[in-house]
């Protein structure tokens, strides 16, 4: 199985270095000085790391071969890809590759079906879910503690804890303004 572990970046320094955005929560075993990495574009690589090094909160890597500026920046935007067993999984609790949570079918804690996931969609700040329901449309689910409450992988099911709103097309809204009966706070389900 393959795994997409980085993405090259722009050139730094004279020498071939490359700055790279990681993309694995293990960079000290995927890109560690010695690694074979497969490359997208396929004609790039594969690629030898021969260093690694943290400058300014950067990764930056040298390739085997590759020795200057111009071909460090011929390597720019090239991703790279590593061969893992389908059955190995992270070393940290709760993690999970994305090959592991395609696919799991979404329930809310009471059973409720909400549908698949597809994709893994990983952003800066957390990762969401895109999961398609049954009617065929998409909602987007964020990977945190407080809504996915469990994975499991044996059931192949993703268990979640949703906000109001999050999942369905109405949010709880609170109106502490008194309704016409004059009954004070009213809650009511509008259309958002």
């Amino acid at each position: 199985m393959q795994l997409v572990v980085a993405r090259i970046g722009r050139a730094h320094g004279i020498k071939g270095e490359v700055t790279v955005e990681v993309r694995t929560d293990e960079p000290e075993l995927r890109l560690a000085p010695g690694a074979v990495l497969a490359t997208d574009p396929a004609a790039a690589g594969p690629l030898t790391i021969e260093t690694g090094r943290v400058h300014s909160g950067r990764l930056l890597l040298r390739f085997e071969g590759v020795g200057d500026r111009t071909g460090a920046e011929a390597l720019r935007n090239t991703l790279l890809i590593a061969e893992i067993d389908p059955e190995e999984l992270p070393e940290g609790e709760d993690e999970y590759y994305d090959h592991h949570l395609i696919d799991l079918d979404v329930v809310t804690a009471d059973g409720t079906e909400v549908g698949r996931i597809t994709e893994i969609s990983h952003l800066p700040t957390q990762d969401l879910f895109i999961v398609e329901r049954p009617d065929g449309s998409e909602v987007m689910i964020p990977f945190v503690e407080e809504i996915v409450a469990e994975i499991d992988l044996e059931e192949q099911k993703a268990v979640i804890t949703p906000p109001p709103g999050l999942i369905d097309d109405r949010a709880e809204i609170a109106s502490s303004r008194e309704d016409a009966s004059g009954q004070g706070d009213v809650s009511s389900r509008e259309e958002s």
